[in-house]
């Protein structure tokens, strides 16, 4: 299969990429920041005929990013546009249906949500009042209603109360109750994959089989080193890979990090889980302490390359630890 995948950094053409890689081939210009301000954000990249993404900063929010830290993503249909993920406040929402609006005249009619932290849905509430439909699992919606408050509240810290004007938690009224679930929108089918509470409690992975991509949510981290947090399951955010690896899509938008192919996504995110879990419980099995586990895995070279290693790296494996340990 070839593909025209149109970049902004010049928009350059690469095809027939699934041999080459695509995700190593469409590398930053070099003096493009990481941190991205949000009008770079907002400049929709096509993927396929139907499929576009907005590429999030690759470093913490900020007033510069807004908080879109994250990928999101919109398919043009041929009923209207449905939205994988909503942005991270009321305002940057207003902003990504004027950035959809110079790609297509298609209404925004469909939001998915993929996930429940912060930048990944607080702008539902925008376009439920613009008449779109909110579409999330039940896991998802649970876990939304239990964050949100003070994931508006830490946000609004971070990148300006200012910015977070009229920005309300908002769920899907209507959530649905299954762990798998297809919506057919304008002839295009969105596949709703729960996997596990990998990254959040509810995470979820949107397959679309007709173009061979799939939204992974915060399951696949590229460029950046991936976070385990409390309340993240290192051992099924693991599973949810292995079962994106079942799929074997062309095209995988990661939570962060640039869209890529399987190749990359094994590499920073794949080889990485399965590393961590597996020497961790090894060390628990062979009575290592915490600390002399974090310590004898402290340096990872293979995965240096991934940014915001220094911060992550180290707790990752403590989380991890502690996880298998009260889990065994």
């Amino acid at each position: 299969m070839t593909l025209n995948v149109l970049l902004r950094q010049g928009q350059v053409a690469l095809l027939a990429l699934g041999l080459m890689g695509f995700g190593m081939a469409a590398v930053q210009a070099e003096d493009e920041s990481l941190d991205r301000p949000i009008e770079k954000v907002l400049e929709p990249i096509q993927l396929t005929d139907r499929v576009h993404y907005f590429y999030g900063s690759l470093e913490n929010r900020n007033p510069t990013n807004l908080g879109f830290t994250n990928n999101t993503g919109f398919v043009v249909t041929d009923e209207g546009v449905v939205l994988i993920d909503s942005g991270p406040s009321y305002q940057v929402a207003q902003r990504m249906e004027k950035a959809i609006a110079e790609v297509t005249d298609q209404p925004i009619t469909h939001v998915i949500s993929v996930g429940s932290q912060d930048h990944r849905w607080l702008g539902n509430g925008y376009f439920l009042q613009r008449g779109a439909e909110l579409v999330a699992l039940e896991r998802t919606v649970r876990t939304q209603a239990e964050f949100g408050e003070r994931h508006v509240e830490s946000l609004g810290r971070q990148v300006g109360e200012e910015a977070m004007v009229g920005t309300l938690p908002v769920p899907s009224r209507n959530p649905i109750d299954a762990d798998e679930y297809t919506l057919t929108v304008g002839g295009v089918d969105f596949e709703l994959i729960y996997a596990g509470d990998a990254h959040f409690p509810g995470d979820i992975m949107v397959h679309l089989p007709g173009e061979d991509v799939v939204f992974t949510g915060d399951i696949v981290y590229t460029e950046r080193m991936l976070g385990i947090h409390p309340w993240s399951n290192p051992v099924e955010k693991l599973e949810a890979f292995r079962h994106l690896e079942s799929i074997d899509p062309e095209i995988v938008v990661p939570g962060h990090g640039r869209a890529t192919d399987m190749a990359e996504a094994r590499q920073d995110t794949g080889d990485y889980l399965e590393l961590v879990v597996r020497e961790v419980k090894a060390g628990i099995e062979d009575w290592e302490s915490l600390g002399e586990v974090v310590d004898r895995l402290e340096d990872l070279e293979q995965f240096r390359h991934l940014r915001h290693y220094d911060d992550w790296h180290r707790p990752n494996v403590n989380r991890t630890y502690l996880f298998i340990e009260g889990n065994m």
